[in-house]
């Protein structure tokens, strides 16, 4: 479980997620959604993007899952190490950068893959210097599009997507993304939308809501 006295400050680190970036040519933006339109649990959740609805989804896993190490998506051909991130001396959630920029990076805080609870996942849309990153393709990622996690003991965590959305950041739906679970979740998180040249970085997050298969 996410300390809920963090909550605020994890969305303010997500939603700079992409900072200093240069164009958003060729990102895939899914249309905005509401926090009507997909729910963590199962009370009120529409059946297109319910996990509770799929009968592959595991609704329990009672152990702790092994820290993850690597990310794999071959609809959209990231194939990524995972290192880990978690506050910065702001109070707000770290992102990559340096030399491990183009690679995703596991909230340290959130539950492990596998674990019960939303495992939070977070990468760059692109940079101005380098292009395209890691999570750039990522709002073409569809439900039902298969994610593997891999654990630091060689354990694949096998996820299926639920749905796709896209936020405005001053309306990121924190408990939506951040809040608990009854099931293995998993969230990648990175931006997308219109870039504001001003403010220097994107308009909106795209959130990627999947569940744990196998």
């Amino acid at each position: 479980m996410i300390v809920p006295l963090l909550v605020g400050m994890l969305v303010a680190g997500a939603s700079f997620i992409g900072i200093a970036l240069a164009s958003q040519r060729g990102v895939v933006t899914p249309p905005r959604g509401g926090p009507d339109e997909i729910a963590p649990a199962p009370e009120g959740v529409r059946d297109e993007v319910s996990p509770v609805q799929r009968p592959d989804v595991v609704p329990f896993r009672s152990l702790p899952a092994p820290d993850p190490v690597a990310l794999d998506i071959d609809a959209i051909d990231v194939h990524s190490d995972l290192h880990h991130v978690g506050l910065d001396a702001a109070g707000a959630i770290d992102t990559p950068s340096g030399a491990l920029y183009d690679q995703a990076a596991w909230y340290k805080h959130s539950p492990a893959p596998g674990s019960v609870g939303p495992a939070i996942i977070l990468g760059h849309v692109d940079s101005a210097a380098d292009g395209p990153s890691v999570f750039f393709r990522l709002g073409e990622l569809a439900r039902g599009d298969r994610i593997s996690v891999t654990g630091a003991d060689g354990s694949v965590a096998s996820f299926v997507v639920d749905a796709v959305k896209s936020y405005a950041k001053d309306d990121f739906p924190t408990k939506l993304v951040y809040g608990d679970l009854d099931h293995a979740g998993l969230r990648l998180v990175t931006c997308g939308g219109e870039f504001d040249e001003v403010a220097g970085h994107y308009r909106d997050n795209i959130v990627v809501f999947a569940s744990l298969t196998s």
